[in-house]
């Protein structure tokens, strides 16, 4: 016998050795797997594509196709985009924080009139020449003048510092007190007249404009606040009329309390020399009578040399910043002696002083 032995609960199968054909009609019949048509019953195998940008451009295409992609990357975009935005904002602090250094840059090239203000660090001195008088003097001497103020009284000679391109400058009062002209001489020679904007006697402070002038040179204006005793400072004023005139020391002191006169008549005593501006200092009195009229500032004290001529001027730190208006000085000898000199006591009203003070200066004055 041929017959086979089959264990129980299997059967012959009819087309063994044949083609099948309800597999056949099965596989006919099947979907195609969309991952793996060539292979539908594996769709593991082979593994899907490589992303096609066609595909993933026509699935975003559609509302509801792959949902959570959107979500997913859009935090990524988000990401991508503030990192720029973050550095833009770090430098815009840096050029705030930095803005006192570059103010004369600004204003050169928007034309504005602005104040150059900064920090006694900010240096204006090329670095070649910093930390030298010579530097400081070559950074900052265009931007003091000398001012000869005339009144029925007579003539009285004067410094001033230009703090704004189109001609704003600060000077004492004492120096254009009850003047009925105003001449100016910047340091390079050139001749100016000027109008009175604004004075405050109190602080002993005014403000003058010059009538057509443009492209002046404006110092910069430092913080006195940061001063210490012991600093090297450069003084530059009109002594005598000897227009840029550079001297040099410490300061001395800070926050003595100085009295002169607030008496307009007082301010015009100089005689055509330019006289020494009387002051009093501890009670007494120096340089003259200051009169009945009076006011009283605390002033940055400095042995740097001034003399009758230098009101008005400059007292400068080692960066080219100015710290201070020179205001008075004290003289062993009588006014009107001709020995009358600079012993090393010199007085300046401080810097901040005057900031505090230009919009009233500006405004008119206090007076």
């Amino acid at each position: 016998m041929t017959e086979s032995f089959r264990r129980s609960g299997e059967y012959e199968n009819p087309y063994e050795g044949q083609q099948n054909p309800y597999q056949e009609q099965q596989h006919a019949s099947a979907p195609l797997n969309p991952a793996n048509p060539v292979n539908p019953a594996n769709p593991e195998w082979p593994p899907p594509p490589a992303y096609d940008p066609a595909t993933a451009t026509a699935a975003q295409a559609a509302p509801t196709a792959l949902l959570t992609e959107p979500v997913s990357s859009a935090p990524t975009s988000r990401r991508r985009t503030r990192g720029p935005i973050a550095l833009l904002a770090a430098v815009a602090f840096v050029a705030a924080a930095i803005g006192g250094g570059t103010a004369y840059g600004i204003q050169e090239l928007t034309g504005t009139d602005t104040v150059a203000s900064s920090s006694t660090s900010t240096s204006v001195v090329p670095t070649s020449q910093k930390g030298t008088v010579s530097g400081v003097a070559s950074a900052v001497s265009p931007s003091i003048v000398e001012i000869n103020a005339t009144s029925n009284a007579g003539e009285s000679t004067g410094s001033g510092v230009i703090i704004t391109s189109d001609g704003e400058i600060v000077t004492n009062n004492h120096v254009i007190s009850g003047a009925s002209q105003i001449k100016v001489t910047t340091s390079n020679g050139k001749s100016y007249t000027a109008e009175v904007v604004g004075t405050d006697s109190k602080k002993d402070l005014a403000l003058i404009k010059l009538r057509d002038a443009s492209g002046l040179k404006a110092a910069m204006l430092g913080d006195s606040a940061g001063v210490k005793v012991g600093d090297q400072v450069v003084a530059i004023g009109s002594p005598e009329g000897l227009t840029g005139t550079v001297t040099s020391g410490i300061v001395s002191a800070l926050d003595r309390d100085v009295t002169v006169s607030t008496d307009e008549s007082q301010g015009q005593q100089q005689g055509g020399g330019g006289g020494q501006w009387p002051f009093e200092f501890g009670g007494r009195q120096f340089n003259g009578d200051t009169g009945s009229s009076t006011t009283t500032y605390k002033a940055l004290q400095t042995d740097a040399s001034l003399n009758p001529g230098n009101s008005g001027g400059a007292l400068i730190d080692m960066n080219g910043n100015i710290i201070g208006i020179n205001s008075a000085m004290y003289s062993a000898a009588d006014a009107t002696s001709s020995s009358a000199g600079s012993v090393g006591l010199g007085f300046a009203i401080p810097i901040d002083t005057v900031k505090a003070d230009l919009s009233t200066l500006r405004a008119g004055g206090s007076d």
